[in-house]
């Protein structure tokens, strides 16, 4: 006589089912309804042995989707933890390119030229000094003028020479939106806005860009290097200005700015043109624009940290590290850390 249907009850297993839309993890859900298949096939084992076999069955498709589901779960575990570590390094590397800091590299050119290169790098603001004697500016007249000092100095990361005296007539002079030296079409020009950011770039070529809030503007000559080359004038060395004594190698100095928008410094106590113009390009300036010439003007000075003790940098130049602290004749940048 054959055993009696029965109805399932609670504890076959069949109540699982209605709990795994309550339960979020896909894992659990899977080992949960493993278990009320389980439940089901007992029940179902006491009609005939075919159900029996389909229940167990069913029981190892389950627990190997279960399986499966585990797998799944543990690697998108991973591809999340490594998202995470790779999220934090990018912030790390933000951060620290952000840093405010001069890398200073040397180099000898292929004619014996010693040449330093300081590269300005992170969250940075420029300043344009002038002179006591050139460019000429009514007392009161300019925030910036001969020296450094006061809430600058606690920022100052480095300082660097302008460039010729105005009479020249290698190109013009703004400061804090004062002209004091009419700007002229295509020349080499040093822009810095309100902000402090600077740029170079050609006069009337593309710069100032429509709206540019420009407070300051250096030009000198013509570009000394254009679209990452030196310029046909860069071999020209009679075009960049009256050398002391009248010849080629003498103290001299650029300026130029890479593809990232950094300001690249050269500098040397005897060099050329070309020379300085080829620097740059293989430091990567785009374009490039020569500064002051002769012993008596070049001057770069750098601090390890912002508002740190200054270090003379163009080895052998005439000044020392603290001339623009106390004050001086000419023009100059100042370099400074984002407040």
């Amino acid at each position: 006589m054959g055993s009696a249907r029965r109805t399932p009850t609670r504890g076959d297993g069949f109540w699982c089912v209605r709990s795994v839309s309550m339960i979020r993890s896909s894992w659990t859900a899977a080992v949960l309804i493993s278990g009320c298949l389980a439940g089901s096939a007992a029940v179902a084992a006491c009609d005939s042995p075919s159900s029996a076999s389909q229940a167990t069955a069913d029981i190892v498709r389950v627990r190997a989707q279960a399986s499966a589901s585990a797998s799944v779960v543990a690697a998108l575990k991973v591809r999340q933890a490594r998202a995470a570590a790779a999220a934090a390094a990018a912030a790390a590397a933000a951060v620290a390119a952000a840093q405010p800091r001069v890398t200073i590299t040397r180099e000898q050119t292929a004619d014996g030229s010693q040449v330093t290169i300081a590269v300005f790098r992170g969250t940075l603001r420029y300043v344009l000094h002038d002179g006591s004697g050139d460019p000429y500016a009514p007392s009161g007249l300019l925030k910036a003028g001969s020296s450094i000092g006061g809430t600058e100095r606690g920022h100052l990361l480095a300082a660097f020479n302008g460039g010729f005296k105005m009479a020249a007539g290698a190109g013009g002079y703004e400061q804090e939106g004062h002209v004091l030296g009419t700007l002229r079409s295509g020349m080499a020009s040093l822009v810095i806005d309100r902000s402090g950011r600077a740029r170079i770039g050609e006069w009337d070529h593309g710069l100032p860009a429509p709206g540019e809030k420009v407070y300051s503007v250096r030009q000198n000559l013509q570009p000394l290097v254009l679209d990452g080359k030196p310029t046909g004038a860069a071999y020209e060395w009679g075009v960049w200005g009256a050398t002391l004594g009248g010849g080629e190698y003498v103290a001299r100095s650029a300026l130029g700015q890479d593809a990232a928008g950094d300001l690249i410094y050269v500098g040397s106590m005897s060099t050329t043109p070309y020379d300085l113009a080829h620097v740059l390009a293989r430091s990567g300036a785009r374009i490039g624009m020569e500064l002051d010439i002769n012993p008596a003007w070049v001057q770069l000075d750098v601090a390890r940290k912002p508002g740190g003790s200054l270090r003379a940098e163009v080895h052998g130049q005439n000044r020392p590290a603290n001339q623009f602290l106390y004050g001086w004749t000419r023009d100059f940048i100042a370099v400074l850390a984002a407040s």
